[in-house]
């Protein structure tokens, strides 16, 4: 039987996973494969954390999903704290990776480690999440020096989202494929503990697994990564698009919302509620004595 505290035994850590990673090099089984979400509050991510999601992601893309946002652009850092308190509020057993948003880690190195030490000191983060392959690696080494776990992020990459003419399939060309493979390599090398693949065919996310030491986490990668994320709204129906080819939908929870809603609205304007139950009475001494006259 597992040890891992996704079975509830215990805290996940950085160096926890990166032993799964080992472990499921000589393993038949399927076990040790890492889950994933996204979560941006208190009460979902107290929900996924109970369920025993392995990792929580307080991603950029809740410019989207929760904040109203056309795309990841936006989002300020000082939003990404905001939520990422909330998520450490309810979490006790996942890791909690934040993503670092569009031009907290563009500028230079020190203004880099600057952000990615509010996520960690004043946020609770366990883990910051970078964009970006080769570019990034001097981001990377100097963040893993002071000791911040990064999570790297290949393929299709959203904060690129003008520079790609939107959000395609990554590494479908002979050359495209190769320059994900030196990619994962270069964050691998400058010290990342796992790397997100995103968008990208099946076999070369498969190819990158084997040549890789760190864990991958495949978003629309195909199933032989060692994990995978996905937004949560996406999983739960709380979008109002189609979603991407990938994301599978466990519920319709935008239905039910409604269908609750709707039904409240009936209630109250039919007067059926609140109900005498669920109303407070005066105590039987205060009963049928002459009201209290407020002087006006």
């Amino acid at each position: 039987m597992s040890a891992f505290s996704s079975q509830g035994h215990g805290k996940v850590t950085v160096p926890e996973l990166l032993q799964r990673k080992r472990l499921a090099a000589g393993s038949t089984t399927r076990n040790n494969k890492i889950t994933c979400l996204t979560a941006y509050d208190y009460p979902t991510a107290r929900l996924l954390d109970e369920a025993g999601v392995d990792v929580l992601l307080v991603g950029d893309s809740l410019g989207m999903v929760v904040l109203g946002y056309d795309s990841t652009l936006p989002v300020t850092i000082e939003e990404m704290l905001h939520h990422t308190r909330a998520v450490r509020r309810g979490t006790k057993q996942a890791l909690i990776v934040a993503d670092m948003p569009f031009g907290s880690y563009h500028a230079d190195l020190a203004e880099a480690l600057r952000n990615a030490v509010r996520f960690v000191k004043e946020a609770g983060a366990e883990a910051v999440k970078v964009e970006g392959g080769e570019r990034r690696l001097e981001v990377i080494a100097r963040l893993t020096e002071a000791e911040i776990p990064v999570m790297g992020h290949v393929g299709l990459t959203p904060q690129s989202v003008n520079a790609m003419g939107g959000y395609r399939v990554q590494g479908k060309t002979t050359g495209g494929a190769e320059q994900l493979l030196r990619d994962a390599r270069a964050v691998e090398a400058a010290g990342a503990f796992s790397i997100v693949l995103e968008g990208i065919p099946r076999e070369l996310a498969a190819e990158i697994t084997k040549s890789v030491r760190i864990p991958t986490i495949g978003i629309g990668a195909g199933p032989d990564c060692d994990g995978q994320i996905l937004v949560l709204h996406d999983l739960l129906g709380l979008t109002f698009q189609e979603p991407p080819k990938f994301a599978r939908q466990y519920a319709n929870m935008g239905e039910v919302i409604s269908q609750a809603v709707r039904e409240y609205c009936a209630d109250v304007r039919g007067g059926s509620f609140p109900s005498d139950a669920e109303s407070y009475h005066a105590t039987s001494a205060l009963q049928g004595k002459k009201p209290i006259r407020i002087a006006r």
